[in-house]
């Protein structure tokens, strides 16, 4: 068992093993935080914690769907095992559903969003808040990835538009029951990051207008790097709300 020292701290990184999660499991590794990575592949997440350059160490992989309260509790009992405090979550574990109309969605399909993006969110933070309260020194920080879509949606995207829209109203009810504890909490919303899930965008994408264009991306990286930043500050001190985008994406303006 490797037991967490006072002076490095202990990150959860939920959807961790591709794309946004394993970018910003890079860059809090590199930023001197412990890294725990969690999702429901355990062999994805040993790659990707073998492709930042985590060691047995400094990283711990735990298979877990966020949406299952038990699967939860072990992950957090795992966690403790291992680094016996937390520091932050960033909770950027989702899913969205197929890109079809709303009536023709099956309960099924709009339940897998709602348990993956919004009860995943909850029950994680749920657990960190707990340890938060009751460690020492007391209190952390909470980081809910929101995306461009708590904002404003896409054709056809109303499972994934609504929980990301309830993720705003979670940020900031964290953020305010939080702070007799120490406990920070904002939100950083997402525009295009060049993933394995906006690979489409690249292809051309359906717009407002119900045409189909080609979408800019940014560099994951970038979005690694302002999720440490967040993380970075002192407690005192918190960033509510970000937007970090590719530059030319469509989403400031009107169409």
């Amino acid at each position: 068992m490797t037991m967490n020292t006072a002076d490095t701290k202990v990150a959860l990184v939920t959807g961790a093993g591709t794309g946004i999660g394993k970018a910003a499991a890079k860059a809090l590794l590199k930023g001197g935080y412990n890294v725990v990575l969690t999702g429901r592949n355990l062999d994805r997440l040993k790659l990707a914690i073998s492709d930042i350059g985590g060691t047995d160490n400094n990283c711990l992989a735990v298979a877990c769907d966020v949406g299952k309260p038990d699967e939860v509790k072990k992950l957090f009992a795992a966690l403790t095992a291992k680094f016996a405090r937390i520091d932050l979550l960033f909770n950027n574990a989702g899913m969205g559903a197929p890109a079809i109309p709303m009536e023709e969605l099956s309960y099924e399909q709009w339940m897998n969003v709602v348990n993956a993006n919004l009860c995943g969110a909850f029950l994680c933070s749920q657990a960190a808040i707990r340890m938060m309260k009751a460690q020492s020194p007391q209190g952390g920080r909470i980081i809910n990835n929101g995306s461009i879509s708590a904002h404003a949606p896409r054709p056809m995207s109303a499972p994934y538009t609504a929980t990301k829209h309830a993720i705003s109203g979670l940020t900031k009810s964290i953020a305010l029951d939080g702070r007799p504890f120490n406990i920070a909490c904002g939100q950083i919303d997402i525009g295009n990051a060049a993933t394995e899930m906006t690979e489409r965008m690249a292809a051309g994408i359906l717009q407002a207008d119900l045409s189909v264009k080609v979408e800019p991306r940014m560099d994951v990286e970038h979005v690694g790097e302002a999720v440490l930043h967040m993380a970075q500050l002192p407690l005192e001190s918190n960033i509510l709300s970000m937007t970090i985008m590719a530059t030319n994406m469509p989403f400031v303006g009107r169409g």
